[in-house]
Parts: structure tokens; sequence; C-alpha cells
């Protein structure tokens, strides 16, 4: 395992880390608290020492899951978690100071720690970027020894280089992958610039990039890849990283051209990823053991030629990019 600087921070943090969204069992499959445990201890196991979160998955369940095998083992493993997603409706006027400090104190209870790593506002509405109050309320939880750092996960560029305006502000989560590539122009600079911690989300987005999608696939009923592709219940981008499921499979088929001895791309894609020095670390989920692995075979591959990123940046060129640069 690599690890990585994760911006002020200071973290060493392993460049292959776990997103913890359908750690239990498949999105809208419920949760398996063996399952999430098996795959926890193995990430641990395997040098992985960052683990993302949130309070919405599975309703507290995942923070749980993660409080609980952190607090069972030697080795220092930071966690990370989000709030502000449980605001209902999810608005910019639901983000108080006391919903919010409700919310850290909620992840407390759930993962059983004296002290978040890291707390991250969960992709809040962008005009909650231009309220200093909410992000001054963590420096008083920070004073309080509640939490260590404070970072964003955001939908936009624009709302990831507002939020390094904020000093205290010391990680972005993004949706960085070979679909999604306007981070690495502006908000790269700006984030080497302020000593920002990169981490990168959907890096597969959500499935596509490992090549085992076809036109006959199909998705759970409470499946995001189901019922989210349009944007029909929180932003599009977050589903397939807002690329047409149809010209993804396309695009896909091209990059298996480029990798013809391949059949699972997503250590391919998440090499492409990693060769930007600018990412701390990258959280791809994991509903199995089986993904984790898949993950870290990267480590078992040969490093990426100029000449294949280049064919993999053309196929990015030529068919996502008019649809999904601008809008993210």
């Amino acid at each position: 395992m690599n690890y990585r600087k994760l911006g002020k921070t200071g973290f060493k943090v392993s460049e292959i880390a776990l997103g913890t969204w359908q750690v239990g069992g498949k999105w809208g499959s419920g949760f398996d608290n063996s399952n999430a445990d098996t795959i926890l201890n193995t990430a641990i196991d395997e040098g992985i020492n960052f683990i993302d979160t949130a309070d919405v998955y599975e309703n507290g369940l995942s923070e749980a899951a993660v409080g609980r095998v952190v607090k069972s083992r030697s080795e220092k493993v930071y966690v990370a978690t989000k709030c502000g997603r449980q605001i209902n409706p999810h608005i910019d006027a639901g983000y108080s100071i006391k919903a919010l400090r409700g919310f850290v104190e909620g992840s407390l209870k759930n993962t059983g720690l004296e002290r978040l790593d890291l707390i991250q506002l969960h992709c809040p509405p962008t005009d909650t970027y231009y309220r200093p109050e909410i992000f001054g309320l963590f420096e008083d939880l920070k004073k309080e020894g509640k939490i260590a750092n404070l970072g964003v996960s955001v939908e936009k560029v624009e709302e990831g280089l507002k939020a390094m305006q904020y000093d205290n502000v010391t990680t972005v989560q993004i949706i960085f992958n070979l679909f999604r590539q306007r981070p690495a122009e502006l908000f790269f600079s700006e984030a080497e610039k302020n000593d920002i911690g990169v981490i990168v989300r959907v890096p597969l987005a959500s499935g596509l990039l490992t090549g085992k999608f076809d036109t006959n696939s199909s998705f759970d009923e409470e499946d995001h890849r189901n019922f989210n592709r349009n944007g029909e219940a929180f932003d599009k981008g977050e589903t397939f990283s807002g690329v047409n499921f149809e010209k993804g499979l396309h695009a896909v088929s091209e990059l298996k051209s480029v990798f013809p001895d391949s059949e699972n791309l997503a250590p391919i894609a998440l090499q492409w990823i990693l060769n930007h020095p600018t990412v701390s670390t990258v959280i791809p989920g994991a509903s199995k053991t089986e993904h984790l692995q898949s993950n870290l075979s990267i480590y078992n591959r040969e490093k990426l030629s100029s000449d294949q990123i280049k064919k993999m940046n053309a196929i990015y060129k030529e068919y996502i990019k008019p649809d999904v640069h601008q809008r993210w």
C-alpha cells in the first residue's frame, strides 16, 4: 500500500481507501453487519487506514459498523464521516448551527468514538458555502475536542473552490474519474496552492468503469442506478457520474479495446486517477471483499503507459466531455 498526505490534516492516508455507502450490502438491499465487519477488517488487514462514511448511510448503521471495527483494531485508522443530508427538504435554510451540532453529536454516538478525525459537510446547497457562521461552528467543535478536522463533500468544482476560502477547511471530497475530468484543471491547482487534501469519490462512475455492465444490466428497485439516472432523487452527477448509461457503455467498449486482455477495468480506472499526484486518496466502495481485492489489484499491474493514458483521455473527449464537462 502507498500512502499520501491528506492536505492540512497532516494525516498520511492510504491512497486506496474505503467508501462505505454500500459496505453492508448492495444499494437498496438492506444492511448486513457481518458482511460489513468482514469488509472493514479485510480493508485494514490490507493496509487501508482511511474509511469514509456518513450519518445517512443506512441510517447510521454504516457509522456504527465503522466505529465498532476501528475500535477493535490496534492500527491507527482515520475515520471520516459526513453530515447535513438528514436535512429534509435539503435546502440552505435547513442548515443551522443547532442542526449541524446535533448531527455531529449523533455521529459520535453512532461510531462510539470520542473524536471524529474528519467531519465533512455532505454536499450542501451552493448557498451554504457563502455562510461563514456555518464553517465557524466547526472551529467551536474542534476546540471542544469533538472533531479534529473539517472538510466538505461537493457536487461542483465551484463549490470546492469556494470552500477552500475558509481557513479551517482541510479537505474537499469530489467526484473525479476518467468520465469526470474537469477537477484536474483549476480545482487541482488551487487545492495544491491551499494545501487541501483531495478525496476522490465515485471513482468507478457507479460501477460503469468496471466494464461489467451491458445493455441487459438491471439494478434493484431501490438502487440509485435504477431511479436517479436523470436526477429524480438527488444530483444527477452522483449516478454514473452524470453520464448517459448507453453512451457510457459505448465509451467503455472503446476502453476495452485499449486493454483487450483486461476483463476487469476497475483497477485501470483507479490507476488513471492515482496518476494525478494532487489526489490524496480514492474511496471506492465495496459490498463484498471481492470488490475490495479488485480495487487493490492495482498493485499487481504495470503502470499505465503514456500512450494508454492518451487513448483513455481521447475516449473521454470524444464520447463523454461534451455532455458532462461543464456541468459539474
